[in-house]
């Protein structure tokens, strides 16, 4: 994973590129449109099958970090969001639900790399994975009903809908296979096959992202300052849970491994996730899914840079 991750944005920059290229072609945008759902569930499948449901332990022993990190994420960050959206985003609805999906999701991936180059403590930030997926799973629907229904007119059967198809299914067949997968061949294997099932999720992920901005360029064109009105709220959210992180940290006298993994788990969002639930749920307003298309190409520099940041922090308290 090490390996790709930081090329992410260049690879989602050139699928942008692609799709905006492709879009002009008669008759690709209904083929592109039709594909979307089906490549994110594939990339979500690719997303769960080597992911570590069980390891909790380490999380509970560390009942201190694991409390603060829920709390961020899933109490604080979507408040924090639909306050910022609430902000910048009131004439832009369609943003502000993008921007509050896109926050209420917290990484179950990338943000391990990040944890491992600041110097965090890896093992603890793989522990909390598992409550990040589960929770966030349980609680956007419920995140979409209260925040997003006064916004745009919600649809609670394609809501559902695509939660089973896009998200619970590929869960399911992540977990029936990793089963059959272990007891085939063993527990290692699957992880010996982890470069190339993250290889499958990040082709799936770009295909989807080619697909998206060749069947929704238009609104897109249509809206040729989207990048800078996300900026604002976006680049506040993560300055915010940044400082916050680090004050909850010292409040705790945590460790400077225990907060950088504080830090990254509060502050990397899953857009894959939230972007297949938008997609399938919201199809007919493509501004949503475009702005967690957008979101990543913001967030993973802003989370390299402050990789380099807590390092300046270590060093000066050395």
């Amino acid at each position: 994973m090490a390996s790709f991750e930081p090329l992410q944005p260049l690879f989602v920059l050139l699928s942008v590129g692609v799709g905006l290229v492709l879009a002009p072609v008669a008759g690709l945008a209904p083929i592109a449109h039709a594909l979307i759902a089906p490549l994110l569930a594939i990339m979500l499948y690719a997303t769960f099958l080597p992911m570590p449901l069980q390891q909790v332990g380490r999380a509970i022993r560390h009942f201190n970090v694991t409390a603060a990190s829920l709390g961020m994420n899933f109490l604080w960050t979507p408040v924090l969001a639909w306050g910022l959206g609430a902000i910048f985003l009131r004439e832009a609805p369609d943003l502000w639900v993008g921007l509050i999906m896109l926050m209420v999701t917290p990484c179950t991936d990338w943000y391990l790399v990040f944890t491992n180059v600041a110097g965090g403590d890896v093992a603890l930030a793989t522990a909390l994975l598992p409550f990040n997926l589960t929770l966030q799973i349980m609680l956007l629907p419920i995140y979409l009903l209260v925040f997003t229904s006064t916004l745009i007119e919600l649809n609670l059967q394609a809501l559902f809908s695509g939660i089973l198809w896009v998200l619970m299914l590929p869960l399911l067949m992540a977990v029936l296979s990793r089963r059959w997968a272990n007891h085939a061949w063993g527990k290692a294997w699957l992880q010996q096959q982890r470069p190339k099932i993250t290889a499958l999720q990040m082709i799936c992920l770009n295909i989807a992202i080619i697909a998206i901005f060749t069947a929704e360029s238009r609104a897109l064109f249509e809206r040729p300052g989207l990048l800078f009105q996300l900026l604002p709220p976006l680049l506040l959210c993560f300055w915010i849970n940044f400082w916050v992180a680090q004050a909850v940290g010292r409040r705790l006298r945590l460790s400077y491994a225990a907060r950088v993994c504080l830090t990254y788990t509060t502050l990397a969002r899953n857009s894959p996730l939230s972007l297949a639930i938008a997609a399938s749920t919201f199809p007919d307003r493509p501004l949503i899914s475009l702005t967690l298309v957008i979101g990543p190409l913001i967030e993973l520099p802003i989370l390299t840079l402050i990789s380099q940041r807590l390092r300046v922090i270590k060093n000066a308290q050395e």
